[in-house]
């Protein structure tokens, strides 16, 4: 599995955990990381989470409870999964991976500051359209 440069960890293992809900990741350079998959939906690298371009990124609630479903592998640099909401339009590098593990603490804090400035509670439903504004990361 390569990564995306030529110096870049790949991962060496990748265990979904259903009843723990957390993806783990080990590297190739021993990082290894327990990503939970509520973060994982939250930061969907998809368009229906990001936008198309800065300022259009749409606040995901009510991901506490995600499973994964499925987790099909993207050529020799990323994983897409099926979250159980449906979601499935995620690819998922080697790189971003590695940032979701390793920033973990600073995206959660993220994450609970555009809820918090958007008026809104982790568990609450997603809006039917639009929703909110916030910054991935």
């Amino acid at each position: 599995m390569a990564g995306l440069t030529s110096n870049s960890p790949t991962p060496q293992a990748l265990t979904v955990h259903s009843q723990s809900r957390v993806l783990e990741v080990g590297f190739s350079d021993g990082a290894e990381f327990r990503i939970p998959f509520e973060l994982l939906r939250i930061c969907s690298p998809s368009a229906e989470v990001q936008g198309h371009g800065p300022g259009q990124e749409v606040l995901q609630t009510g991901k506490r409870d995600v499973g994964i479903t499925a987790l099909e592998q993207v050529g020799n640099y990323a994983v897409q999964p099926t979250f159980s909401d449906g979601h499935n339009t995620g690819i998922y590098t080697w790189d971003y991976l590695y940032f979701l593990g390793s920033q973990q603490a600073q995206i959660w804090a993220d994450y609970e500051a555009r809820l918090q400035a958007a008026g809104v509670e982790r568990d609450a439903p997603m809006p039917e359209k639009g929703g909110h504004s916030c910054a991935s990361h």
